[in-house]
């Protein structure tokens, strides 16, 4: 575990967010069958989740914005949408983690399964509103992220507060 108390320490948390977010958005865009892919989880935005939970001094906002809108230049979606999605998915991490008294692993995937349900929701709204599209498949994207949520969680625990 790491203590942000010393300026080494906060210095490799950063390190280790940033390198997160890379390999996460690395295993969104590997490239998989067009079966497969339908049911990929949404790595980048469980990582977010993740990082907004456990480390909100460093990860907030303008973060899940900035990581949406590298999902969006990635995933090939147009410009804002999955920003957008970000925020909401990040406004709903804080508003739920502020009702939370002890964040322990039930309570945390309680937090992301909402907050990945709000992200897909304000998603599929957007695109119908711009694109006049609303992909179904992206449902099994959701639920396996939902059902992954633990894989992430012990993955990065050692690096929560």
């Amino acid at each position: 575990m790491l203590y942000p108390e010393s300026e080494h320490a906060t210095g490799l948390l950063l390190l280790v967010i940033g390198l997160s977010f890379v390999l996460s958005s690395s295993l969104n865009v590997y490239p998989l069958s067009h079966a497969m892919a339908s049911i990929r989880p949404m790595v980048m935005m469980m990582v977010l989740i993740f990082w907004l939970l456990f480390q909100p001094r460093y990860v907030g906002v303008f973060t899940a914005f900035t990581i949406g809108l590298i999902a969006d230049l990635l995933l090939d979606t147009r410009l804002g949408q999955q920003a957008f999605a970000g925020v909401v998915l990040a406004l709903v991490v804080k508003i739920s983690s502020i009702y939370v008294k002890q964040l322990n692993t039930v309570s945390a995937w309680l937090i992301a399964t909402l907050a990945l349900i709000a992200f897909q929701l304000s998603l599929w709204i957007l695109q119908l509103i711009t694109q006049d599209v609303f992909v179904v498949q992206s449902g099994l994207s959701i639920l396996m992220s939902i059902i992954s949520w633990p894989l992430v969680l012990l993955a990065l625990r050692r690096f929560a507060r």
